[in-house]
Order: C-alpha cells, then sequence, then structure tokens
C-alpha cells in the first residue's frame, strides 16, 4: 500500500485511521485484557508477541515502521524478557519511564542544537508546518514526556501493579491524545493544514 509525493513517485503509505489505532494501541490493549484474565507473566508474553506482529504488519502492508515504534517493541521485548526471566513485574514498568525519559532528553538535546527533531521523524504528517512551529512542537512534547517520565516513576513507586496498568492503559492514552489535541491552535497558527489534520491526526503515536 503506497502513497503518491507531489512528484508522482509513490512512497510507502502511513498506517492511519482504524488501523493505525489497532496497530498503535492494540498491543497495550492486550497486554491489559491478558493480565486481567491470566496474570502478569501471560500478558508479558501476550504484549511481546503483540507488538511483533504489529511491527510485521506495518512492514508488510506499509512498508514502514516509525523509530518511535521500533525503540518501543525493542524495549517491550527487552524488558519483558527481564519480566519473564526474573518473574518481577517492575522491569516492564520500567519501559515507560525510559521511552519518556529518552525521548525528552533527545527532543531537548535537538532544541539545544537549533534542530527540532521531530520534524524528521514526523515531517509527511506535518506538512506546511514552519520551522518556528516545529520548534515549538518539539519543545512542547520534550516537556510532555519528561513530565510522562516523572509521572511513572511516581505511580510505579505508590499504585499496585494493577492500578498503574489500569491508569497507563487508559488515563495516559487519554492524557497524550488530550494533549496532541491541545497543539492544534499552534500548529494551525504556523501553517499546518487544516485538511491536513482531517486526514492524519497531528497526534506522535503514545509509546506503548
Amino acid at each position: 500500500m503506497t502513497d503518491i509525493d507531489d512528484s508522482g513517485a509513490k512512497k510507502p503509505a502511513r498506517p492511519h485511521g482504524a488501523t493505525g489505532f489497532l496497530l498503535d494501541f492494540g498491543p497495550l490493549l492486550l497486554f491489559f485484557l491478558a493480565y486481567k484474565f491470566s496474570g502478569v507473566i501471560v500478558g508479558t508474553v501476550v504484549f511481546m508477541v503483540a507488538i511483533l506482529a504489529a511491527l510485521l504488519i506495518s512492514l508488510i502492508r506499509f512498508k514502514r515502521v516509525s523509530p518511535m515504534t521500533w525503540l518501543s517493541a525493542v524495549l517491550i521485548v527487552g524488558f519483558g524478557g527481564l519480566t519473564l526471566y526474573f518473574h518481577d513485574p517492575k522491569f516492564i514498568q520500567l519501559k515507560p519511564t525510559i521511552i519518556y525519559a529518552g525521548f525528552s532528553i533527545l527532543l531537548f538535546a535537538g532544541l539545544a542544537a537549533g534542530k527540532p527533531l521531530l520534524k524528521y521523524l514526523f515531517g509527511p504528517i506535518f506538512e506546511g508546518l514552519s520551522d518556528t512551529g516545529w520548534l515549538k512542537l518539539t519543545r512542547n512534547w520534550a516537556l510532555f514526556f519528561a513530565a510522562m517520565a516523572f509521572a511513572n516513576e511516581a505511580m510505579r513507586a505508590t499504585l499496585s501493579f494493577d492500578t498503574w496498568l489500569t491508569v497507563k492503559v487508559w488515563g495516559i492514552t487519554l492524557v497524550s491524545l488530550v494533549f496532541g489535541a491541545a497543539n492544534m491552535p499552534m500548529l494551525m497558527r504556523h501553517g499546518f493544514s487544516i485538511s491536513e489534520a482531517e486526514k492524519e491526526p497531528p497526534i506522535p503515536p503514545p509509546s506503548l
């Protein structure tokens, strides 16, 4: 499945709509359901298999996988393996903190160098966005990811695994969507087209 760029050449299509949502959110939802019915060990196995299946579907159908999804998959498999080996769920709980903190550090480092790194990740999604818009968007998401890293550590330290997972699946996902939508007015002031927003929601995929 491909899109056509301005030059008429074919380029890999982006997962969007229900398909994109399922590829992004499906593995986490399956983890949640498997944990509820069978416990954390079975849930972790399901999580690992589901993220690998999502990667395979993206590669076969869309010929592309976002860097954020690649990193999330590597950490899910890595920390999932540690969870299975030690029978300790704290490892899978650490994964979001590492992803959030890592993205925040990378984005802030890019800003310090005058390079909005989100532009290189999501340029095709945010067509028409000015350089100033990219800098502001990168700053906003760098701050958001930093806040999410601290929030995950606070939840991990104070909540049971069951409550942590429920908040992660439903609360954090909702907060990410609301935050992404809250950036829309700023994006449109800096050249982002509402027609593009209708085709592809201007929200980086939430980490799994």
